[in-house]
């Protein structure tokens, strides 16, 4: 078979037996692309003529790349490999033994508890301070990426049982427990909501001074407004207040499972550049370490 229509085959396998997203779909196939115009180059046109040396080789021509990019290129080839032998279309998986890069694990500073109180000490007068108080709660609360933060709608807030739905990566749904502080302030928002709308019909739960849903560079340039004016590092992102978040769980004793649900990580290893903890509730670790879990009265 040559090696379009086997990279044809595999996409369509993976969107109709794996169930992968287009946009996966799109990934993988920009890094089959660039694999099949190099082998082609090789004068290789057929799979049964491709060999894990000329793998080795492709690997050193990415070498140039992120570290991350020539990993994300091997994971697909090294799926694109498997399914030909799990299709019985070659005799062995010329990828099995290649070795992927070993990545740094980088992550964005995380705050200090002082800092993250002055962040989060916004006066209250108009609709659009209640909005922002919210959102920094919600996120630092909850360990939030903004995409999930933007994309939440109303329904996906649990007030009575104090409970937030994500809609994470790879389309994968899991409950957070919200705290006292964000449950009270997404309140004291959703009751001014309806003064952002400007009479138009928005789902969204956050909304912009159009009415609209906020944008990340929406959310993003409010962020740095708000550090500015509290004379914080203007550079600080917003993953940092998810960094925080586990870093701050971490800190106060919480579990490395419980903080893998809480922030959606597929796999532990991704979690364990944090540190290493022994196991208990979800839930109970919330309420137990996290600093604003506790509203007081």
């Amino acid at each position: 078979m040559n090696i379009e229509t086997a990279i044809e085959d595999f996409l369509n396998y993976c969107i109709f037996e794996k169930g992968l997203s287009d946009r996966t779909k799109t990934s993988y196939k920009n890094d089959l692309d660039i694999y099949k115009e190099f082998l082609n180059k090789k004068h290789i046109n057929s799979i049964n003529n491709i060999s894990s040396d000329d793998i080795k080789d492709f690997l050193k021509k990415r070498s140039e790349e992120e570290t991350t990019t020539i990993a994300h290129n091997l994971t697909v080839i090294k799926n694109f490999h498997k399914y030909l032998l799990k299709q019985k279309l070659v005799k062995e998986d010329v990828s099995e033994f290649i070795e992927r890069p070993k990545l740094k694990k980088s992550l964005p500073k995380a705050l200090s508890i002082e800092d993250i109180d002055i962040l989060l000490d916004i006066k209250l007068n108009t609709p659009f301070d209640y909005r922002n108080k919210a959102m920094l709660e919600l996120m630092y609360g909850c360990g939030l990426r903004i995409s999930e933060l933007i994309n939440l709608e109303l329904n996906d807030i649990d007030m009575t049982n104090c409970l937030i739905r994500i809609l994470g990566k790879g389309n994968k749904e899991r409950d957070i427990p919200i705290g006292e502080y964000a449950i009270y302030y997404l309140k004291e928002y959703i009751d001014r909501r309806h003064l952002l709308l400007k009479n138009k019909t928005c789902n969204k739960l956050f909304l912009n001074n159009h009415g609209l849903g906020m944008t990340r560079q929406g959310f993003f340039k409010n962020l740095k407004n708000i550090l500015k004016e509290k004379g914080l590092n203007p550079n600080i992102s917003p993953h940092s207040l998810r960094h925080s978040f586990a870093t701050h769980l971490v800190n106060r004793g919480a579990d490395l499972r419980s903080i893998q649900e809480m922030l959606g990580h597929a796999d532990i290893s991704t979690t364990k550049i944090y540190t290493k903890v022994s196991d208990e509730k979800v839930n109970e670790d919330y309420e137990e370490y996290h600093l604003r879990s506790k509203k007081d009265d």
